[in-house]
């Protein structure tokens, strides 16, 4: 054995930079799939794609039964498999299947960055009998691997592994194309494993949410009802005292379920339910703005607040999910009293511009109120999710950050439009425009079962005045 390898319990780390055998001049063959990689790579596949291109594409050069990427926590204490692909069924070790790091021979790869090749797991296994993944790869009829790093400036982030069902299949001439590989992979998969890392997370977070809400509405909803019996005397007399005590707890139920069915409409509209169920010929003076005033009115009165309405007559009939609006208006009201003056103005208006030319109808609706407003800088974190303005007037009124995103995608949704204006200190509003044909059959791409939103996944933009 040379100075450029080392054993390690029948394991074999080469360094591809001294080893003169691993660094012999590369083959056409070996370019071009290079080259293919390269292009693979750069059309930004799905990491699976990826793998089962290596693993159809790369036998002749570098044979294998079986491929697998794994990566490490951000502790780097546990490897955790990824995805696996193999030429025969019933794998043992596939997507999600974990191993503690220390004490394997995965933690040398990790410590000098150096490729790994067991010639035979049989061996191996003798000299590592608790090893459980060499059990299970045993068990599948694996014999022999190559296990190659995938680093980041110097950070081992995962591994790719290639398998055989034959003995002391890999030697060191296999490393140099293992490794040029592994390069090409490493920036591509860290990026695409830390955005589905993101996703995964952000999915089950949504969910949680979604269910705290739902066990929280009914028990809110219902002490809200007690308390609000008990303040007119339902059950007897209060003191004045008493009255203006039990008024506060139905005051602070009402914030909270407020939060609540934010929280539910974003679990609907971002992961719950996102399919508009649209409906032709939809009166939107009852059906949108009535009952989403209805909503909002409690919280009005309760701050001394004017509410000045400007609707059609007759009233709009458009194609539209008039739960889904309705959502949108209730969460503009809100924000115009949550974040309005007190004893201030607040102005709700509703128009319907008609098709000229080759410009389709639209129905505009806004919601103005007197109040501190926003700057423009602020501006654009208006329809981020769980993104709050760094106003510390604003900041110490309640809100979950999630009402103008949810409205935002409900917007998108319906092929519409946002627009948000202020002057700073004085008042705010907010604005959206969708299509208003009257029949679902007369808007282009606006169907039930039709409508994608293509924009889920971009950054909120807001149309410009």
């Amino acid at each position: 054995m040379g100075i450029d390898e080392h054993q390690h319990a029948d394991a074999r780390y080469v360094d591809p930079f001294h080893d003169p055998r691993a660094l012999a001049p590369i083959g056409a063959e070996q370019r071009a799939l290079l080259r293919t990689v390269n292009q693979k790579i750069a059309a930004r596949p799905s990491l699976r794609d990826i793998v089962d291109y290596l693993f159809e594409r790369t036998q002749s050069l570098i044979p294998c039964d079986r491929i697998g990427l794994a990566f490490v926590d951000d502790s780097a204490e546990r490897v955790t498999s990824y995805f696996n692909r193999a030429s025969y069924s019933g794998m043992l070790i596939d997507k999600d299947y974990s191993e503690a790091l220390h004490g394997s021979s995965l933690e040398e790869i990790l410590r000098t960055g150096q490729p790994r090749i067991i010639d035979d797991l049989e061996a191996y296994l003798e000299s590592h009998p608790r090893s459980r993944s060499t059990q299970l790869l045993l068990r599948e009829g694996v014999r022999s691997s190559i296990t190659c790093p995938l680093s980041v400036e110097g950070r081992v982030l995962g591994f790719l592994f290639r398998s055989s069902r034959q003995p002391h299949t890999y030697h060191t001439r296999h490393i140099e194309l293992q490794m040029a590989i592994a390069e090409r992979l490493s920036q591509a998969v860290e990026k695409a494993w830390r955005i589905e890392q993101l996703e995964e997370s952000d999915h089950a977070y949504a969910q949680m949410l979604g269910f705290v809400s739902h066990q929280l509405k009914s028990p809110i909803a219902s002490m809200v009802t007690d308390a609000q019996l008990l303040a007119q005397g339902y059950l007897g007399d209060l003191t004045a005292p008493q009255t203006a005590k039990v008024e506060s707890i139905a005051h602070k139920g009402e914030l909270l379920l407020g939060l609540v069915r934010e929280y539910l409409d974003l679990d609907r509209v971002d992961g719950g339910d996102p399919q508009p169920r649209f409906r032709s010929r939809v009166n939107v003076n009852e059906e949108v703005v009535k009952e989403a005033v209805d909503l909002v009115r409690p919280q009005m009165d309760a701050r001394g607040m004017h509410l000045a309405q400007e609707l059609p007559d007759p009233p709009p009939l458009v194609c539209c999910d008039a739960t889904l609006l309705r959502i949108v208006l209730v969460n503009l009201l809100d924000n115009a009293v949550k974040y309005g003056a007190e004893n201030g103005a607040i102005r709700l208006t509703v128009a319907l511009t008609p098709a000229r030319g080759g410009t389709s109808a639209r129905l505009s609706v806004g919601v103005w109120n007197q109040g501190p407003g926003f700057s423009p800088a602020e501006r654009n974190k208006l329809f981020r999710r769980f993104s709050r303005l760094d106003d510390p007037e604003l900041r110490t009124r309640p809100g979950t950050g999630v009402g103008l995103y949810s409205a935002w995608r409900i917007v998108q949704l319906h092929r519409g439009r946002f627009t948000a204006e202020s002057e700073r200190g004085e008042w705010a509003r907010f604005s959206f425009d969708v299509p208003a044909a009257p029949e679902c059959s007369e808007l282009t791409g606006l169907g039930a079962e039709s409508i994608v939103d293509t924009s889920a996944n971009d950054e909120p933009s807001l149309e410009e005045d």
